[in-house]
C-alpha cells in the first residue's frame, strides 16, 4: 500500500457483498489477504442510527484496514451514520452508488443515484465535513440509457468537487429495470477502457477498478492502468485466488490452503466460545479447496454437519482431514 493525496491506497480490496461479507467472512479474508482493504456489507444509514449497532457494525480488530459501506441519500442521515462508523473504528466510509436492486431503488439509494450527482455530492461533502477518515464512492459507469463517457466523467467531477478523492468503479452500467442484481453483474458489457481513460484524465483521483476480475493475471494487468483492483465473487467462491493475488501484489510467499485454514481456527474458536453457531462461519470457507482433490468432500462435510446443534471445531478438522486422505489416495 502507498500514500496518495493523503489517502492510504490499497492495491487490492474485497468488494462489499450483501449476505456474504459479514464479520466472519472478513476475518477469513484477512487471513488470506493481509494487505487487502476489506468492506462491510452495505448498511443503510438509518439502520446504523436506529438499529443494533454491535450486530451491524461490530468487527474484529484483525480486520483493519476495514471500510463501512453506507447506503442512503439523505445528507443528514449519512452524516450521522458516518460519525457512528468512525466512532466504531472504521478506517473509511464508502457510499454505495452502484447497487441496482429494486429494494435499493425504492429507498432512493444505490445505482439510481448516478442520476443525481448533485445529491451525491451534497452527501459526500456533509460526511467529509463530519469525519476525519476518508470518504469514498463506489459507482457504476452509468444507468439505463445514460451510457455516455462524458456524462460518467461529469458525475465523477461533481462528486470530486465535493471533496471525494477515491472512486471504486464497477466497469459496467446498471439497468434499473428488467435485470436482476445478478444479471446486472453479468449482462451489461465491461468497459475497462472507460476506467483507464478516467485515470489518465483525472490523475489526481484514486481510481480502483471492479467487475469481472477472476484471475491473478487479469488483476495484475489492470494495475498497470489504475491504482487498485477490487475482487468480488471470485474472492468469495474461490478464496485461495484472493490469497494468490495478495501475495503476487505484495511480494509475499503463498502458503497452503491447510495452513491458511489453521491460521483462521483461533478466530473460529473465539467465536464459538461466544455462542456463535459454526454454520455462520463455515459457510464462508466452503470454496477454499475449489477445484482441488478432496474439495467436494470438504464442502459436503461442512454443509451437512454445520447445521447440527452440537457441531464444533472438530467439524472443520474432519473436513480438512477428508481433503488430505483423498490427496494421498490420488
Amino acid at each position: 500500500m502507498a500514500s496518495f493525496i493523503g489517502l492510504v491506497v490499497n492495491k487490492l480490496s474485497v468488494a462489499p457483498m450483501m449476505d456474504w461479507t459479514d464479520r466472519h467472512c472478513r476475518a477469513f479474508h484477512r487471513v488470506l489477504a493481509p494487505n487487502a482493504r476489506l468492506y462491510t456489507e452495505m448498511v443503510h444509514a438509518q439502520a446504523v442510527i436506529h438499529g443494533d449497532r454491535e450486530r451491524l457494525l461490530g468487527f474484529d480488530v484483525s480486520e483493519h484496514p476495514v471500510a463501512l459501506q453506507l447506503g442512503g441519500s439523505e445528507p443528514g442521515l449519512l452524516t450521522e451514520a458516518a460519525r457512528i462508523g468512525e466512532q466504531f473504528g472504521y478506517d473509511e466510509i464508502n457510499l454505495n452508488v452502484g447497487c441496482p436492486s429494486d429494494r435499493v431503488q425504492a429507498g432512493r439509494f444505490g445505482a439510481c443515484l448516478m442520476k443525481e450527482p448533485d445529491l451525491v455530492a451534497e452527501g459526500i461533502a456533509a460526511m467529509i465535513g463530519a469525519v476525519k477518515i476518508p470518504v469514498t464512492v463506489k459507482c457504476r459507469l452509468g444507468v439505463d440509457e445514460l451510457e455516455d463517457y462524458d456524462r460518467f466523467c461529469a458525475f465523477i467531477d461533481t462528486v470530486a468537487a465535493a471533496g471525494c478523492r477515491e472512486f471504486i468503479v464497477h466497469a459496467r452500467k446498471a439497468w434499473l429495470q428488467g435485470l436482476s442484481p445478478k444479471e446486472n453483474r453479468e449482462i451489461p458489457p465491461l468497459r475497462y477502457d472507460w476506467v483507464h481513460r478516467l485515470k489518465i484524465e483525472r490523475p489526481n483521483l484514486v481510481i480502483v477498478i471492479n467487475g469481472g476480475l477472476s484471475t491473478v493475471e487479469d488483476s495484475l494487468e489492470q494495475l498497470a492502468h489504475v491504482d487498485g483492483v477490487m475482487l468480488g465473487r471470485t474472492a468469495y467462491h474461490e478464496p485461495y485466488r484472493l490469497h494468490q493475488l495478495d501475495a503476487a501484489i505484495s511480494g509475499g510467499v503463498q502458503v497452503s490452503r491447510e495452513a491458511l485454514l489453521r491460521r483462521y481456527l483461533p478466530y473460529v474458536e473465539v467465536q464459538l466460545a461466544k455462542g456463535v453457531a459454526i454454520k455462520h462461519i463455515s459457510r464462508h470457507i466452503l470454496g477454499l479447496f475449489h477445484a482441488q482433490v478432496g474439495g467436494r468432500a470438504f464442502r459436503q462435510i461442512l454443509s451437512e454437519g454445520a447445521p447440527r446443534p452440537a457441531a464444533g471445531i472438530d467439524l472443520i478438522e474432519r473436513a480438512l482431514a477428508a481433503t488430505q486422505s483423498r490427496e494421498h489416495a490420488a
